[in-house]
């Protein structure tokens, strides 16, 4: 026997590192140093920071992918893993400086991954940051053939004067959400339950004559990096920022708020997209599940005194963001819930 009748076909994964080279490359900053294939990747920081500070996040795509791989669609969970990872680095007010992944399979199937890292790539244009290397890991009998799982890491930077933490929020301070493209990356497990119970297929639609309701669901996640890079150099007051991920609002934002604070939101300051409104009621879910589930049309929020709403809305504006002003930060404990203004 050998490598290759054991399930593990080097030449292909050699050939699969050449296809990708052109897409990682594409996302070279010039702090990097070296190419890809050496055993790490170099990169300094940029040049003229005076207390830089490293800032590292890590996750993967969860059971999106189970939905990806059924109908073939790589390249958007690609973008998916480096938003898990640098939306959250953000948060702090921090420049992603580059990108690593993990991709394991049982059989290297070249076509899809490589979509799967043309979509890292793109995601890493989108954000800044530089794809600085990855593994690849064949391991049949371990992974399905045809199976692949994802995992990421992403280093960011700041000035350890111009962190953004907790500690910079304010009672009465202001609450904008930012728009997130559907369901992002969470909750799938729930997601999928309904689809096989209502026996969706890629022909059924979201609403009548509107886009098919996988399409919805398989909708990248938006990368927020460019936006929070923009309100910095527009100099908007940031006092905090918060990703929505797992566990929607009630989960994440209290994270963005100091001890003896919290937010009150309206919850009727926007309308919930179609796609949730057809999760609740194919799935019957409770309100409180779903808020607690799903980000509900909200992907990030920015923390903001009064006099710089609108200012961040204008920014937003321009970058193509739909925002508004989802709350308030108040004085004392929410008590036993974590949001004040929830409707349930």
């Amino acid at each position: 026997m050998d490598y290759r009748t054991a399930g593990v076909d080097v030449e292909a994964g050699r050939a699969f590192v050449e296809r990708i080279r052109s897409s990682v490359e594409s996302t070279r900053r010039p702090e990097v140093l070296g190419g890809l294939g050496g055993f790490g990747g170099l990169c300094r920081l940029p040049q003229g920071m005076r207390k830089p500070l490293l800032v590292s996040g890590t996750d993967g795509v969860g059971t999106k992918l189970e939905l990806a791989q059924a109908h073939g669609r790589h390249h958007g969970v690609g973008i998916d893993l480096v938003a898990m990872c640098v939306n959250d680095v953000i948060t702090s007010g921090a420049q992603p400086l580059f990108f690593l992944d993990y991709i394991a399979t049982g059989k290297l199937t070249p076509e899809a991954m490589a979509e799967v890292v043309e979509g890292i790539a793109d995601g890493c244009r989108q954000s800044g940051c530089a794809l600085l290397g990855g593994e690849t890991a064949e391991m049949p009998g371990f992974y399905g053939p045809g199976r692949y799982d994802l995992a990421g890491f992403c280093v960011a930077v700041v000035e350890e004067d111009e962190l953004i933490d907790p500690a910079r929020v304010q009672a009465g301070d202001r609450i904008v959400a930012v728009a997130s493209s559907g369901v992002h990356s969470n909750g799938f497990s729930l997601v999928r339950r309904i689809l096989e119970m209502r026996g969706v297929t890629p022909e059924t639609s979201l609403t009548p004559g509107g886009p098919a309701v996988l399409d919805a669901l398989l909708a990248p996640t938006v990368l927020y990096a460019s936006l929070v890079q923009a309100l910095l150099a527009a100099e908007v007051e940031l006092h905090g920022m918060a990703h929505i991920t797992g566990g929607g609002l009630p989960e994440n934002l209290p994270r963005a708020l100091p001890e003896g604070l919290h937010a009150r939101l309206d919850p009727g300051s926007w309308e919930r997209p179609a796609l949730f409104r057809w999760l609740q009621e194919n799935g019957e879910v409770p309100e409180a599940d779903l808020w607690n589930t799903f980000n509900l049309g909200v992907g990030f929020c920015l923390v903001v005194p009064e006099r710089a709403v609108d200012a961040a809305l204008q920014v937003c504006a321009r970058q193509g963001h739909q925002a508004w002003l989802l709350g308030q930060v108040e004085p004392g404990s929410a008590g036993s819930a974590p949001l004040a203004g929830l409707p349930y």
